[in-house]
């Protein structure tokens, strides 16, 4: 999920907003200022309706935000770097640049966002009832309330055991921890996952059909979103598993065609583009890797402005390329490849371009992994 706008760093990790944010925020902001408050505390303004719900829908994101950069903390004591947080239409999402290393760290990770929705709900259920001895039932109290019982909902909601809530985390990291496998743990997690996405969206319609309305119908978009997130998690992790032991070096393309920054689109189209077999050309200098240009950047120039265009000017900039140890562990890479937009990550050595990894690389080497482990599997 990408941001569609960044508002900074908290604990060193960049914080984004997906746009759809601005769609749950207002629908929840609409519904506490135009229902639930008017008719559980009737007597108040307008205006006050209205601060009310959007305090309460700002403190609740923020409350979103806590859970995931405690994830966050969490992942970076554990040894894993983070790329950033975004929140967006469910929730947040966490992008952390690999996996934890043992059971242990696996439930130490999972388990610190639901702990942190729990204390915040429980913070706001004190607060609430030390008003309400002090003042009374009113709007603050009922705001407060809401508050509480929204994060501890979300607290239980995502320790339910299905991936890719925060309980599919831990039930992972049981299942690992028992059986030593875990990839064996990873796709439990996802079919759990599944099957409560089916649940939800069966529950979803049927309220929707008996006059929920618009609740019942989340419901199931919630489940539709549960399937198709623990089914890429099912993906992924086979595909880690057909991957297990094997190094960048095994799959690379060695010793990749180059190019310098200086040459034409014109020229690279006219005289290199037929004649080199691969969509992705690095660019050098002294050895050193300084971009990568792709048929698609290519693609983008018009072919009015190729003769006075140089790949250095398309290509991808020197902070953004995936580089790669030829020693290093190809499920370890994946996690940088499925965010770079090129798809390809330059393998160096003592910062001079030795291969190239590319999509296709990738998948000759699951196919390989996949045939290994069904003939492991005849043999037993």
């Amino acid at each position: 999920m990408r941001a569609s706008f960044r508002l900074g760093r908290i604990a060193g990790v960049p914080i984004g907003v997906n746009w759809s944010v601005l769609v749950i925020f207002g629908l929840i902001a609409w519904a506490l200022s135009a229902s639930l408050f008017p008719r559980s505390y009737p007597g108040n303004s307008t205006a006050a309706y209205v601060g009310a719900g959007l305090a309460a829908s700002v403190v609740f994101f923020l409350g979103l935000l806590a859970h995931e950069v405690a994830h966050s903390v969490i992942a970076r004591r554990n040894g894993i770097e983070v790329e950033d947080i975004t929140l967006w239409l469910f929730g947040g999402v966490s992008k952390l640049k690999g996996e934890a290393k043992d059971p242990g760290a696996e439930l130490r990770i999972a388990g610190i966002g639901p702990l942190v929705s729990l204390l915040i709900g429980i913070f706001f259920g004190v607060i609430a009832a030390l008003v309400a001895f002090a003042s009374g039932r009113g709007l603050l109290v009922g705001a407060l309330s809401w508050l509480a019982g929204i994060n501890v909902l979300l607290a239980i909601f995502n320790v339910l055991p299905a991936a890719p809530l925060d309980g599919g985390r831990l039930l992972r990291a049981v299942v690992w921890k028992a059986t030593g496998d875990r990839t064996k743990a990873s796709v439990v997690a996802a079919r759990a996952g599944w099957g409560l996405g089916i649940l939800l969206i069966a529950v979803g319609l049927w309220q929707f059909f008996r006059g929920a309305g618009i609740g019942g119908l989340w419901l199931a978009v919630i489940g539709w979103f549960l399937i198709g997130a623990a089914g890429a998690e099912e993906r992924q992790a086979r595909m880690g598993s057909a991957l297990q032991g094997v190094r960048v070096a095994d799959v690379m393309t060695p010793q990749p065609q180059t190019a310098n920054g200086e040459m034409t689109v014109a020229d690279f189209v006219d005289h290199h583009l037929f004649a080199y077999r691969h969509t992705a050309l690095p660019l050098t200098e002294d050895g050193r890797p300084v971009g990568l240009v792709t048929l698609d950047r290519v693609r983008g120039i018009p072919a009015d402005r190729r003769m006075s265009t140089t790949l250095a000017e398309v290509a991808c900039r020197a902070d953004d390329l995936v580089l790669a140890n030829p020693d290093e562990q190809l499920t370890d890479l994946l996690p940088k490849l499925s965010a770079c937009a090129d798809g390809r990550a330059l393998v160096v050595t003592e910062q001079r371009l030795v291969g190239i990894v590319s999509p296709s690389d990738i998948s000759r080497a699951v196919q390989r992994g996949h045939m290994r482990e069904q003939m492991a599997a005849g043999r037993r």
